[in-house]
């Protein structure tokens, strides 16, 4: 894939290097799948000198293996940190999910971030600072991603996929929302194309009021693992575009493009009322998940809630 985007950071940070003030601890903040991963490569790789974009033994990864970073994990990172760099003097730890770090595994971690050994640069990458300390926050250089541009996201799409239908490229542009990885999602995971018809079917059958729909979506849904975000951002998707549809009948407003006949439908079934009560439900559901490790229990919830609307 093609770099495209965020030439201010990217021209920041090499203007750093050239002047040798480079911070050795940095935060990198935006959306999953604005490129996080790819401009933390690209500043590793940058940071070691080389001129090749690949892997190098110098930067070491870091993903959790679980649900959360722990203090087990962050002790492994701390011992890699503290050996010497392999092929030259620098090496770079990137530790990606860092919103999964616990407080204990950040606290742990606060004084290699303050102090790390020469030749050492720490890469953190985060899709907001919300569950990051501020002791953390302010030890690092703090790299905030924005969406791309329109003219930026047509260059991406043309440059990465080739002979798409205009009305695909135009459902792609309204659905990525200046996010790349989107674009990947929609043309090249299968699952998220199942995880999109589902909620469709969902948004449908709720309307039947009949209580075995719960059990049939807390099965359907709980195969998707580590994809309960997905799964809600996707409802609140169509709940957005059915809201449009609604008040402006306006096909150039509806990000889920492919699906508008599905749009229709769901219009004429659902009331304002009931798509803002669906929206709410969502918002409950999040905070769940925050607390709740079991999706099965929390989906259960959700759906019962939305039969209830």
């Amino acid at each position: 894939m093609s770099f495209i985007g965020h030439e201010a950071i990217r021209e920041r940070f090499n203007k750093s290097i050239k002047n040798s003030a480079l911070s050795h601890a940095h935060l990198i903040i935006g959306d999953d799948g604005i490129g996080k991963s790819i401009l933390a490569k690209d500043f590793a790789v940058k940071i070691l000198g080389r001129e090749e974009c690949r892997d190098y033994v110098d930067i070491v990864n870091y993903k959790p293996k679980k649900g959360s970073f722990g203090v087990d994990e962050v002790r492994e990172i701390i011992s890699e940190v503290n050996k010497k760099p392999y092929e030259g003097d620098k090496k770079v730890i990137i530790i990606y999910d860092g919103n999964k770090l616990t407080t204990q595994a950040q606290n742990a971690l606060l004084k290699t971030i303050e102090e790390p050994p020469k030749g050492v640069y720490m890469i953190l990458l985060c899709e907001s600072t919300e569950l990051i300390l501020d002791t953390i926050k302010s030890r690092c250089q703090i790299h905030k991603l924005s969406p791309l541009s329109l003219e930026e996201m047509e260059n991406f799409i043309e440059k990465n996929y080739e002979a798409l239908d205009e009305k695909v490229k135009k459902t792609l542009l309204a659905f990525s929302e200046g996010i790349p990885g989107r674009v990947q999602k929609f043309l090249e995971d299968k699952s998220f194309e199942e995880v999109r018809n589902i909620v469709l079917d969902m948004l449908k059958d709720i309307n039947k009021r009949d209580e075995k729909i719960i059990i049939e979506y807390e099965q359907r849904f709980t195969q998707y693992n580590d994809k309960e975000e997905e799964i809600l951002s996707t409802i609140v998707s169509f709940v957005r575009d059915i809201i449009v549809y609604k008040e402006i009948e306006n096909l150039s407003m509806i990000i889920n493009g492919d699906k508008i006949d599905d749009i229709k439908d769901l219009s004429n079934l659902m009331s304002y009322k009931k798509l803002k009560a669906i929206v709410g439900v969502v918002d409950d559901t999040r905070k769940n998940f925050k607390s709740n490790t079991n999706s099965s229990m929390t989906f259960n919830v959700m759906l019962i809630s939305l039969l209830e609307v």
